[in-house]
């Protein structure tokens, strides 16, 4: 027997256009109010967010519990996400970021170093899409400075492209960084051009 006025109960439909994000939480902070009848505890989560394609962003959520926490930290997260200029898989050149007491040093590494970051540094830069980097934290060691001061540096890079369109000349990158025919074209006109 069906019943025409009942609503079926039909599993919401998930749209699969939204991009695969990398997700990684860094730290999770507790913290207890003292109240009459003893403590009280609540979770702050701190979260990292990028599509590994130089765009990141992080967030800070706060809840009673630790999953509500890492929910409200992912989603701010997703709407806090900027562009960050990558170049191949390194950074065009050397930057230092800072925020509050934290201070980061990026620098661009060879092929295969892979990521030398620890803790909030190696978050960020993974979820930026970075596969080769060297890094140092010279001030606070407090996580949510350390990733604020890590985004801050990477905010900052300009590209060998977005440098040669402000100066209109032609700038290029790091040499170790070119591909084998750049190096052999530049090579290749140094030698033919005249000698003084």
């Amino acid at each position: 027997m069906s019943y025409p006025n009942r609503k079926s109960k039909k599993a919401p439909v998930v749209s699969n256009d939204e991009p695969e994000l990398f997700e990684k939480v860094v730290h999770i902070n507790r913290c207890a109010k003292v109240v009459k009848g003893g403590r009280r505890f609540s979770f702050a989560a701190l979260v990292v967010v990028g599509d590994q394609n130089g765009k990141v962003g992080f967030g800070y959520g706060k809840a009673q519990m630790v999953p509500d926490a890492i929910r409200k930290g992912t989603d701010q997260a997703k709407k806090a996400m900027k562009s960050v200029a990558v170049y191949g898989d390194t950074i065009p050149h050397s930057i230092l970021g800072n925020f509050d007491g934290g201070k980061v040093l990026l620098k661009p590494a060879r092929q295969g170093t892979g990521i030398i970051a620890g803790g909030g540094v190696r978050a960020v830069v993974e979820a930026a899409g970075v596969k080769n980097i060297l890094s140092k934290s010279l001030g606070s060691n407090n996580q949510l400075s350390v990733v604020s001061a890590t985004i801050n540096g990477l905010s900052k890079l300009r590209t060998a492209q977005t440098i040669s369109k402000v100066r209109g000349e032609e700038v290029r990158g790091p040499a170790f960084m070119e591909t084998k025919s750049v190096i052999d074209t530049v090579v290749s006109s140094v030698e033919e051009s005249p000698k003084l």
